[in-house]
């Protein structure tokens, strides 16, 4: 990566603190000397941590890149996952004309053909119901949840509100009734927690969902960034075999995902990579 190479939280306001002890330590990236005091998001989990079902009252799995099967090399591929951000809070910014989808992104990921999953919050599925409807039953797409309120499920995750332990669960159910409302038609079990912050507690609270956790192994860099040439360098230089990429669809946050993924994908195509969707990704 080269010197201008921007690592951003994925989720987080700009000028938020970093997670807490209690959550994933952050990730060894370059940062360009302006974006030194901009948290970068928890370290994924183990790639092997939880891979199948817990056991009643145990812990929701975690998946954050494919690993390979004895005696075989991991293919080469790459899920692309977008987290679509909006706060339970975030509605008078919207009434105000802040956009939070990203239309443009959606459309050039069909142009290009690029299987992608999208972890939506329940309010951006609210806010914007005709888009999370349409990404929602396209089969290019999977939608995954994100939880309702986006707000963190573990103290010192960037700022953001906490969820209480006892509501956790109501607010994963709650995005995902929204989904069903909406028209969402090709959700799949799967759950990233905002800002990527998670301890065994909050995976214990959201396990009775029937979720799996994802993570990520490639931090994008894509949240505020200005800069879509560095964007898509720090993803092509981190980008392996089976690797789970983290960028988002909020225009307001992260302006320039849609230049840097039309400079990404033709030369991870170039590299013989293929796009797959989390669920591919993880049948390995």
């Amino acid at each position: 990566m080269g010197a201008g190479v921007i690592a951003l939280t994925a989720c987080a306001p700009p000028g938020a603190t970093g997670p807490s002890a209690s959550s994933p330590a952050s990730p060894g990236s370059l940062t360009s000397p302006a974006s030194r005091d901009t948290p970068v998001p928890p370290r994924p989990g183990n790639p092997k941590e939880r891979r199948h079902a817990p056991a009643a009252g145990g812990p929701a799995p975690v998946f954050s890149r494919a690993t390979a099967r004895p005696g075989s090399a991991v293919p080469r591929t790459v899920a692309l996952t977008f987290d679509a951000d909006m706060t339970a809070d975030q509605g008078p910014r919207a009434a105000r004309g802040e956009r939070f989808d990203n239309p443009g992104l959606i459309d050039a990921l069909r142009t290009l053909k690029v299987p992608s999953t999208v972890f939506m919050t329940g309010r951006w599925a609210e806010e914007y119901p005709a888009q999370a409807r349409s990404i929602g039953t396209d089969p290019l797409f999977e939608t995954a949840n994100h939880s309702y309120s986006h707000h963190a499920f573990t103290p010192g995750c960037y700022g953001l509100p906490v969820v209480d332990r006892t509501r956790m669960l109501a607010d994963v159910e709650r995005a995902r009734q929204v989904f069903e409302r909406v028209g969402v038609r090709n959700a799949v079990p799967y759950f990233r927690f905002p800002g990527g912050c998670h301890d065994d507690d909050a995976l214990r609270a959201v396990a009775p969902a029937g979720v799996t956790a994802v993570q990520w192994d490639v931090v994008s860099g894509d949240a505020f960034a200005t800069d879509a040439g560095a964007v898509a360098e720090q993803v092509l230089a981190g980008v392996e075999p089976g690797s789970l990429v983290v960028m988002h669809c909020t225009r307001s946050a992260a302006p320039v995902t849609e230049q840097a993924v039309r400079r990404i994908v033709p030369e991870l195509r170039r590299r013989g990579y293929r796009f797959v969707k989390v669920s591919e990704l993880m049948r390995g």
